[in-house]
């Protein structure tokens, strides 16, 4: 009986490796620029890993599911130096993986979807918030995780607005990225009904403030710099640059919160989220890379994910396959959010709710209560299908 026995476990270690073996390998590109962005603070420096840890974390997640489907997922990390180009490096990578999540500047994932478009290759935009991508600039073989400049701006307006805090004091840094949110900004004042009652610029001078002054400087700076405005209930920051904002709260010279680009600011994901099963996912992110999951990580963890869903669904690993479904009306994924979230077929945006964060927990989620469409409350952020000058092609 015991011969028989260790015969029988043998036999079913010997399938279990053959079918491990045959099983069929989906790679999964991840293609980024090396370094990590600046921040002010230096409790929010990102680590070198952002966004390619929440990709892993997925990879394993795809491969608990593809055990059953007879499906192996592998990931690979390219990292562009300042020097070397997206389109090469991606063109180079697609010979490997038909799938690239992507955390490229604008330009720089247009460059590679261009570069692999004849290919067959699919990219996954997980970093770029750049309405024109969805838009004038938008491409057929480009599926955007990350939300826009336009669902970030609205989901705060909505909140500021359901908060009836409608009249606001509007402060503008000097650089491209910070008029692009602005734009945004006031689309969303415009649309929801919030009234811009003064509009400032804050240029970058340059120079430091971590110096021995620095925290007296500013002190005496951000109080004078707001001083002399119209009656307002919040001030708006946009500083996508980061050269500003984070030093208004607590400094403007009139009592009022801050939001925008620091106080209470809108994002995809953050480290507090605990709700809809997020405390799962988060502690197992801690787990593997002893630091909270950002953002990035999750735009990169859905967007893996994705993937790991077309291709249990299709049951195949072909990118026309898995891009069809991905693109079509049965397509959905969970991503601890408190619904499904679906792709806009005019524009291939990730459908999402939007978190409203001060930094330690989670303040409001977006949409909000009372602002209603006709297909998707979802779609009350960012460009709706009636304003879209995407053509997909």
């Amino acid at each position: 009986m015991i011969r028989w026995l260790v015969a029988v476990i043998g036999l079913s270690i010997a399938a279990t490796s053959v079918r491990a073996a045959d099983a069929p390998e989906i790679g999964i590109g991840y293609l980024g620029r090396a370094g990590v962005k600046a921040k002010l603070s230096l409790v929010e420096l990102p680590a070198e890993n952002d966004g390619f840890a929440g990709a892993r974390l997925a990879i394993e997640d795809n491969n608990t599911t593809g055990k059953f489907l007879n499906q192996r997922f592998t990931l690979e990390e390219v990292r562009l130096k300042d020097n070397e180009d997206a389109a090469k490096a991606a063109a180079m990578l697609a010979e490997r993986t038909s799938f690239i999540i992507a955390d490229l500047s604008a330009d720089d994932l247009l460059k590679a979807a261009d570069a692999v478009r004849d290919r067959g290759t699919l990219l996954l935009n997980a970093g770029a918030i750049d309405d024109r991508l969805r838009e004038q600039d938008c491409r057929a073989n480009v599926i955007h995780i990350a939300p826009t400049r336009s669902m970030l701006a609205d989901a705060l307006a909505q909140y500021l607005v359901w908060k009836q805090w409608k009249r606001w004091l509007f402060v503008v840094g000097s650089h491209d990225q910070d008029k692009l949110y602005a734009d945004a900004l006031r689309r969303a004042a415009t649309r929801f009904g919030a009234k811009i009652v003064q509009e400032r610029t804050f240029e970058d001078t340059g120079g430091a403030r971590r110096t021995d002054s620095g925290v007296t400087l500013v002190q005496r700076q951000m109080p004078v710099f707001t001083q002399q405005a119209p009656a307002y209930d919040v001030l708006v920051a946009a500083d996508e640059s980061e050269v500003f904002a984070s030093y208004l709260p607590y400094r403007t010279w009139d009592p009022r919160p801050v939001a925008g680009s620091a106080g209470l600011v809108a994002t995809s994901w953050h480290a507090a989220q605990d709700q809809w099963g997020a405390i799962q996912i988060q502690n197992r992110f801690v787990k593997l890379n002893s630091r909270h999951m950002t953002a990035l990580d999750m735009q990169a963890w859905t967007a893996a994910r994705m993937i790991g869903e077309a291709t249990s669904r299709t049951k195949s690993g072909e990118p026309k396959a898995v891009s069809d479904f991905l693109k079509g009306p049965d397509f959905s994924v969970a991503a601890f959010k408190g619904r499904r979230l679906t792709l806009r077929d005019w524009n291939l945006q990730l459908r999402q709710p939007i978190l409203l964060v001060d930094g330690r927990m989670v303040v409001s989620v977006s949409p909000q209560e009372g602002f209603l469409h006709q297909v998707s409350e979802l779609d009350t952020l960012g460009v709706d299908r009636p304003e879209t000058k995407c053509k997909l092609h």
